[in-house]
């Protein structure tokens, strides 16, 4: 028997741009699980390919700057989309085409994480793409998501309490970005306290911290902000349900190769939509 075609409207679209990892632990992989998690149907333009596992990153080829327009054209002309997120763009010259393709479409709200290098170390990012990054991208982007190691790359500076993670989250607003979430988890001790700072906006965000070293939580953590902005959320509710749903998958994590690194449980996490 045949099915009648679903009438339902389709779910909201977000837009993934990013590099892939091969192991499936970070990137694009993990971005478009959070997605589905998050009930929103994910697209991608990949800028970079990495052979990746849970010991590391081996090696990585970034996408001609031809091709990775071409992607972000086609996604862009034929779906709705409600909301992009930002990953590992890889160079200083993939970073200014991805800000050229943006300008085009200025009302599209923006989350960017900007990767610079991976957890186990390996650098996902040539040297000058911090400073790219802030000159062509922090003022189009309507959140940036770095951790204390990216901050300090962002700023030139030491990061190393909660005092000195506000004054940098004032001082990436200072440089243009709109609004800033400040991961801590890089710091010790063992709670974990997250800043999101922009106008009119500072709230710390304090959990647990989870034993073992993971893999994906920046690329989730964004994809699922931006998840929750397509779904039509303020940008303070959607921070806070991204922070939780990492939290409860990193809880559910498991370790699938023979290195050290857990990965996120997506599925597991899936948040519960009315």
């Amino acid at each position: 028997m045949s099915q009648k075609p679903n009438s339902s409207s389709p779910p909201p679209i977000a837009l993934t741009i990013a590099g892939s990892d091969s192991g499936g632990g970070a990137g694009i992989q993990a971005d478009l699980r959070t997605f589905a998690a998050f009930g929103v149907h994910g697209a991608s333009a990949i800028t970079a390919l990495t052979a990746q596992d849970t010991r590391g990153v081996h090696a990585i080829h970034t996408v001609p700057r031809a091709m990775l327009r071409a992607q972000v054209e086609a996604v862009l002309g034929d779906f709705k989309v409600g909301a992009v997120k930002l990953g590992m763009l890889a160079t200083p010259a993939i970073a200014r085409e991805v800000a050229r393709l943006l300008q085009q479409r200025p009302r599209l709200p923006v989350i960017l994480d900007p990767v610079l290098v991976a957890t186990t170390g390996a650098r996902l990012a040539t040297h000058d793409l911090a400073d790219t990054l802030r000159r062509h991208l922090f003022a189009r982007a309507d959140l940036v998501t770095p951790n204390i190691p990216e901050a300090e790359r962002l700023l030139g500076r030491r990061i190393g309490d909660r005092r000195a993670m506000h004054a940098a989250a004032q001082a990436l607003l200072d440089d243009g970005a709109r609004a800033v979430l400040l991961k801590g988890g890089h710091l010790a001790g063992t709670r974990i306290a997250d800043l999101l700072l922009a106008p009119g906006i500072e709230r710390w965000f304090d959990h647990a911290r989870i034993k073992g070293e993971s893999h994906g939580t920046g690329c989730s953590l964004a994809a699922a902000i931006a998840a929750g902005v397509a779904h039509g959320s303020r940008l303070e509710a959607a921070v806070e349900a991204a922070i939780e749903f990492v939290h409860d998958a990193l809880v559910a994590g498991y370790r699938p190769g023979r290195g050290r690194l857990r990965v996120l449980d997506h599925i597991a996490a899936r948040p519960a939509r009315s």
